[in-house]
């Protein structure tokens, strides 16, 4: 049996994005959805895939449109409350065939809406890789629902075949939950934060940043619990984009509503952070004083390394960060990273050239390479960060590191290190 591929990060640099290897690029081989990945390779998995997203819109419903085995792992949501909320619309194999079930559709929000005792803000349709080959007209079909019932539907895509391309199915739903949004008089002292899906942690820097700069309401979907909160988001001065999924979502608000954005990178390097901060206030014509917030992340990383010494680490990607990015910062602050599960692209080609220079010999596996059922867990790891590599190194310490309370900044660095410390003394410390 081949043993699970990698490669280091010296010779991926060497190559180049342009010529990644076969067993990196995932529309090159089957694609292997082991208990690690789970999190995060299907659009309609757990956490916030494609479904639980479409719902993320305060009195929304959904239906799917799949044949039954794009719908069986919808159940997972009912355990987080969701089973009132979710209907589907089951096809055979005449529907998919002809096609015909498009024409159902209508009927189907029809007869959901009969089954309810309140009116919902919008019916979520969320469509299946079946509707991607067969190039369906969602947008005419929303319209035709509309019609028929009088209550908006959106749709949301479910497509993993697309999930390569330019617009991948969780940017496409993002773009797809801020659609339903209208064009209102803007307010000078409100903004919107875009990206996630839930609301930055209660204790994210950003916050008293902004309200340091004359901001008096920030927006954010994640703290919507009516459709009224949903609507005011159109209101807002200029939106934050946290996200790079987010950006086609944002583009939309800024073409329909003229709501300019700012796009910021989630990072982990305590210069680069700063540096980010510093641009933000130029752009919004404020001083933002981030001192106190960078020498307590400062701090908080000294105290760990000062009391763990060195630590070698495996990086997945099932986790609120970059993978190489992350890699890179911990390089930089004198860890060492053995190896990183995730994937490459060109956004983040960078960091693995700069990982190079620093880590050459830092080993880059693929989640969904088949090759990874082989995978034998290296002796010289300590500790590892994201769901998928504790999955991998479940006998040392490791911190999920991606809860639904989303960090940034400052915050995610302190966050990060909280956890990795928490994690070390239940194992005893490091060997």
């Amino acid at each position: 049996m081949r043993d699970a591929y990698y490669i280091t990060a010296r010779e991926l640099a060497e190559n180049g994005c342009e010529h990644l290897p076969e067993e990196l690029d995932s529309s090159k081989h089957m694609i292997y959805s082991s208990p690690a990945t789970l999190d995060f390779n299907s659009p309609g998995a757990k956490g916030f895939g494609v479904k639980r997203a479409g719902l993320v819109i305060p009195e929304s419903v959904m239906l799917l449109i799949a044949p039954g085995c794009c719908g069986r792992n919808t159940a997972l949501l009912s355990d987080l409350g969701y089973d009132e909320r979710f209907f589907y619309l089951c096809l055979d194999d005449t529907d998919i065939v002809t096609g015909r079930y498009v024409n159902k559709i209508p009927e189907a929000c029809k007869e959901l809406l009969e089954e309810l005792d309140y009116t919902p803000s919008v019916i979520m349709l969320c469509v299946t890789c079946v509707d991607a080959l067969l190039g369906t007209d969602m947008e005419r079909v929303c319209r035709a629902c509309y019609e028929l019932t009088g209550v908006k539907a959106a749709p949301a895509y479910m497509y993993a075949l697309t999930r390569e391309k330019r617009l991948p199915p969780m940017g496409l739903v993002r773009k797809s939950i801020y659609s339903l949004l209208e064009a209102q008089k803007r307010r000078s002292n409100e903004c919107n934060i875009l990206g996630f899906f839930s609301a930055l942690d209660d204790k994210n820097e950003l916050y008293s940043l902004l309200s340091s700069a004359g901001i008096k309401k920030i927006h954010e979907i994640g703290r919507c619990k009516t459709f009224e909160e949903y609507k005011e988001l159109s209101r807002a001065n200029f939106s934050i984009v946290l996200n790079s999924e987010a950006r086609a979502a944002a583009q939309d608000m800024q073409e329909r509503l003229g709501i300019p954005f700012i796009e910021l990178t989630r990072m982990y390097r305590l210069d680069k952070i700063h540096n980010q901060y510093r641009l933000l206030g130029q752009a919004i014509g404020a001083s933002l004083d981030d001192s106190a917030y960078y020498e307590s992340a400062k701090k908080k990383i000294d105290d760990f390394k000062a009391r763990y010494g060195a630590v070698t680490f495996a990086v997945g990607e099932s986790l609120n960060a970059d993978s190489f990015e992350l890699s890179l910062a911990l390089c930089e602050y004198g860890f060492r990273v053995a190896e990183i599960y995730g994937t490459v692209g060109e956004r983040n080609f960078v960091f693995v050239k700069k990982l190079a220079e620093i880590s050459p010999d830092t080993r880059i596996y693929s989640n969904l390479s088949p090759t990874m059922m082989n995978y034998t867990p290296a002796k010289e790891i300590q500790a590892a960060i994201g769901a998928d590599a504790c999955y991998y190194h479940s006998g040392i310490a490791g911190a999920a590191f991606n809860s639904e309370a989303q960090v940034f900044g400052y915050r995610g660095a302190e966050v990060l290190f909280d956890e990795l410390s928490e994690a070390i003394d239940k194992k005893g410390g490091v060997s």
